[in-house]
């Protein structure tokens, strides 16, 4: 019946995936709108009870992925290419940076760049100094950089290296169940394969909704604050159409046009803003705070990375880290297969420093630029952040509060919604292509299919925004939580799988080694030296520096 309907339609796609897929997205809506408050109950029991008993997991869990990643990468796998032994990385490395940062957290720095530090300025999480001090200023940072340095990136990481190692090395198609392959071998193509694929593609939708939807409230704090425009479901459902809009424009002018550009463009008017705020305010203040925070990031990375609050036991850490976490790790197939797509020909090594690095250090800058500002602005300059950030609850305008403290305010307002704009957009792009590849298993299908699943993002974004109460974006952000278990669940196989796989390839090339130097006896040497003088060639085999199937060249030990 499915193939029928596809064949139908046109469409180049696994046909179970993508109507399954797009039945149960339906599903979710029309019930969203119809049966909020039975939506809300379930889930926010779910989620609850995930938060609060199974958030030690989650601490445990990232940090063990980042230990994992750097020993990989640090290991003798590390000189495995993604791709075939004489491959290419296909984009500049600065163009790939570019790319990874804007389908990555590149929108979610410009909601919490502010928010975040403040917040914690306001309400330290340990709760053991005073709010608003240095003591108070330090833990924010650090706690804030916890949050969007190493861990975040690191569940971006694991499931991209997976992709990319799988399918460009393996053959196999741009599928999480792919990463099953050295468990479940061609049963990947059975029913718990598509399984597995379907909720990855569920979980994708809903993670890049629940980011469509703190843009849009985002930007239309924007535009109240500077022309006055009404904060309302109206605006926000306009707001959500021009974003797919864009979007959708995006993905039928290709990766490497639409995406490629519009993330570079980002980029360029980020760290546009970025210095502006570094020269406009307390410029000493702030070179010495860059590698000061640097410091506190490292001295409190390792200590955070395993606390759990097991005495004060406040449920801080469920509202804050452990959401973090979950939150991203349902939309970590969508940024991973993204990432793996443009990544072809680099390293294991290469790759997993630079998607752990780059960033990182970006992060660290971007948070210590603008949340010393932000302390500074309460700390020296008369205040006010913290009462209508943290008192007032305005989070999404926290960006355009902190603007109105420098010269240009209504400029730089208006530049920061279209970065804010631009930041969303090449999510939802990106997410679109990822959806269409985890149905399709190829980046080559059709342009239609990458449309309907960009519309199909607006259309969730906006129905739970807008259309399931005022708890519609807290329904929905419940709704990834419990989406997000699987996955944290599945990062685990990646790991082994990664290694199993990994394994087997250097045994297989080792062995191989193995038997071209084995021993040789008088005879044979006897043999070998008549053959060569009958041939009138020099020395060869082992000794000749030949490389193996081990060998550097195919990825093996060096």
């Amino acid at each position: 019946m499915f193939e029928k309907l596809a064949h139908k339609l046109g469409l180049e796609t696994n046909p179970a995936i993508f109507f399954i897929s797009a039945a149960l997205t339906v599903l979710f809506v029309v019930c969203a709108i119809a049966f909020t408050d039975t939506v809300d109950l379930v889930f926010g029991a779910t989620s609850g009870w995930i938060l609060s008993r199974m958030g030690w997991l989650y601490i445990l869990g990232v940090t063990s992925f980042l230990i994992f990643l750097i020993w990989i990468s640090l290991s003798r796998f590390g000189h495995v290419r993604l791709g075939p032994p004489d491959s290419k990385p296909e984009y500049s490395n600065l163009t790939w940076f570019c790319m990874l940062f804007a389908a990555g957290i590149g929108s979610i720095l410009m909601f919490w760049g502010v928010a975040e530090p403040i917040s914690h300025f306001a309400n330290p999480p340990q709760g053991n100094v005073e709010p608003g001090t240095v003591q108070a200023a330090e833990q924010a940072m650090g706690f804030t950089l916890y949050h969007f340095g190493l861990h975040t990136w690191t569940i971006f990481c694991l499931p991209a290296l997976a992709f990319a190692y799988f399918v460009y090395r393996k053959g196999l198609p741009f599928r999480v169940s792919s990463i099953f392959y050295p468990f479940l071998g061609e049963r990947i193509n059975g029913p718990f394969g598509r399984l597995i694929d379907i909720f990855a593609v569920l979980g994708t939708l809903f993670g890049v909704a629940v980011t469509i939807g703190l843009g849009t409230m985002q930007i239309n704090s924007g535009l109240n604050t500077l022309f006055g425009i009404e904060e309302s479901r109206l605006t926000q459902i306009i707001l959500i159409s021009v974003i797919t809009l864009i979007a959708v424009i995006s993905v039928m002018t290709g990766l490497d046009t639409g995406i490629k550009w519009l993330s570079s463009i980002n980029i360029v008017m980020a760290v546009g803003l970025l210095l502006f705020v570094f020269f406009a305010g307390s410029s000493l203040f702030l070179a010495k705070g860059v590698i000061e925070t640097t410091g506190i990031y490292l001295e409190w990375l390792i200590p955070l990375s395993f606390w759990n609050d097991a005495f004060g036991n406040t449920g801080w850490q469920g509202t804050w880290t452990v959401f973090y976490w979950a939150w991203t790790i349902t939309w970590s197939p969508f940024v991973g297969i993204f990432i793996a797509r443009i990544s072809k020909g680099r390293t294991i090594r290469e790759f997993v420093l630079g998607v752990l690095g780059l960033p990182t250090a970006f992060s660290i800058v971007w948070f210590s630029v603008f949340g010393l500002s932000s302390f500074d602005i309460e700390m020296n300059q008369g205040g006010g952040l913290v009462e209508e950030v943290v008192d007032q609850g305005d989070i999404p305008g926290a960006l355009f509060a902190f603007l109105t403290h420098y010269p240009l305010t209504t400029l730089l307002s208006v530049i920061a919604i279209v970065i804010v704009v631009i930041f969303f957009t090449t999510s939802s792009d990106s997410a679109s292509l990822v959806v269409d590849m985890l149905c399709s298993g190829t980046s080559e299908s059709p342009t239609r299919q990458r449309v309907f699943w960009g519309i199909t993002e607006g259309v969730v974004a906006a129905t739970v925004l807008t259309a399931s109460g005022e708890g519609g974006l807290d329904a929905l952000q419940q709704t990834i939580i419990v989406f997000g278990l699987p996955f944290f669940v599945i990062g685990f196989f990646m790991m082994a799988a990664l290694v199993k796989s990994l394994q087997a390839e250097f045994a297989e090339g080792s062995g191989v080694q193995r038997q071209r130097k084995a021993p040789l006896t008088a005879r044979s040497r006897r043999m070998r030296r008549d053959q060569q003088r009958d041939a009138g060639g020099g020395p060869s085999g082992p000794e000749s520096g030949t490389n193996g199937v081990g060998g550097r060249e195919t990825g093996g030990p060096a």
